[in-house]
């Protein structure tokens, strides 16, 4: 069996069609040359969703039939005295079975006959597929559809317009409306009880008022999901006084690297950094070993000045040490503490390298024997 490639009737003129926001949206993604199973990645709408409006659309006329639909095709050729055409269009099953390659159940639901143009708050069979897997980002064909779809449809609407539509849509216009720039239509967004971490990831990444920003924090949920946090930290509009409220529990790992991450603003990476010298001070000796152990030592650069605890100390020093690069940056701390550096002093890669020992004898607080030895 052939996979079906959905293509617009060329025979037919689509405004004389009144065709629903969803289904010429739908219809305006159809080149004829993609497969039916690409459109719910192309269209960002669900499977089901998809095969109801396609069989819409058949029915219509806007698409043409698909393949299998074909042999039915010569009862239309008798002279129009037989009118044929209209045996064809009534509530036969079979344009819905004409759609196999979506790999769907079949639907048994009515066909919801009232679309309301862009006023979406009835819209009758709605499954709610807000239990959408958190685990990855829309692709980034979707979010140019919904860019569309805002920039197109709803932007030109008034503002109060937009807040009504974001309490009661559905993807794709739910979806399209987490660009919308406007604080309260944000907000209304997230008090849509169909939105999930997908919209609250599109409102973090692409949103530009810290106003809406706070607002999306104010979810736990969402505030504690891994998504959200990395395309906040991204976005250049988020308050430092958020990113601290946000970031001070977290891992000194954590906060390294966002003080690190060249995507990041570097507001937010200055922020970073001195959550990250605050948490130093205070946090668990287990963390802090584990920030210099695995950055070699780099981190150091950020916590000049800082001392560590007689546990952090400890903990140090019942390792051994091979790498020369985590060894020298530890020879530049200079809040190295004493039993570290005479600690270094005896690893084997400092007795095979000269160099390494002469900066290790030159620290502050290495031992006075290691010092006249060094001198």
């Amino acid at each position: 069996m052939t996979e079906w490639m959905p293509k617009p009737n060329p025979a037919v003129d689509l405004r004389t069609l009144a065709l629903s926001p969803e289904e010429g949206f739908v219809l305006s993604r159809l080149d004829g040359a993609t497969p039916a199973r690409n459109l719910p990645a192309l269209t960002g709408l669900p499977p089901e969703r998809l095969r109801t409006i396609l069989s819409r659309l058949v029915t219509q006329g806007a698409l043409l039939p698909t393949p299998t639909a074909s042999p039915a095709a010569p009862v239309a050729t008798p002279p129009v005295a037989f009118e044929p055409q209209r045996r064809t269009p009534p509530t036969d099953p079979e344009p819905e079975a004409d759609l196999p390659v979506l790999d769907l159940t079949p639907l048994d639901a009515a066909p919801e006959a009232d679309l309301p143009v862009l006023d979406l708050t009835p819209l009758e069979a709605a499954p709610a597929p807000d239990a959408e897997p958190a685990s990855e980002d829309e692709p980034e064909a979707a979010l140019g559809n919904y860019r569309q779809l805002f920039e197109l449809r709803l932007h030109p609407l008034p503002e109060d317009q937009r807040i009504a539509h974001a309490h009661a849509a559905e993807d794709p216009i739910l979806s399209a409306l987490c660009f919308d720039p406007v604080p309260a239509v944000i907000k209304a967004v997230l008090e849509n009880a169909r939105t999930g971490l997908p919209h609250a990831r599109l409102v973090a990444r692409y949103h530009r008022n810290p106003v809406g920003l706070e607002a999306l924090c104010a979810r736990a949920a969402f505030a504690a999901d891994t998504g959200v946090r990395r395309w906040l930290v991204r976005n250049p509009q988020l308050p430092a006084s958020l990113f601290r409220r946000l970031w001070s529990a977290r891992r000194l790992m954590e906060l390294h690297k966002v003080g690190n991450d060249r995507d990041v603003p570097e507001s937010t990476r200055r922020a970073a950094r001195e959550v990250l010298r605050q948490r130093f001070a205070s946090g668990p000796a287990e963390e802090k070993v584990e920030l210099i152990l695995n950055t070699e030592g780099r981190a150091l650069a950020a916590l000049i000045g800082l001392p560590v605890d007689g546990k952090t100390a400890s903990l140090l020093c019942g390792r051994t040490y091979r790498s020369p690069m985590l060894i020298q940056n530890i020879a530049r701390w200079s809040a190295a503490p004493p039993a570290l550096i005479a600690h270094l002093l005896k690893q084997e890669a400092v007795r095979r390298q000269p160099q390494l020992r002469m900066l290790l004898a030159r620290h502050p607080n290495a031992p006075a024997d290691a010092k006249r030895g060094g001198a």
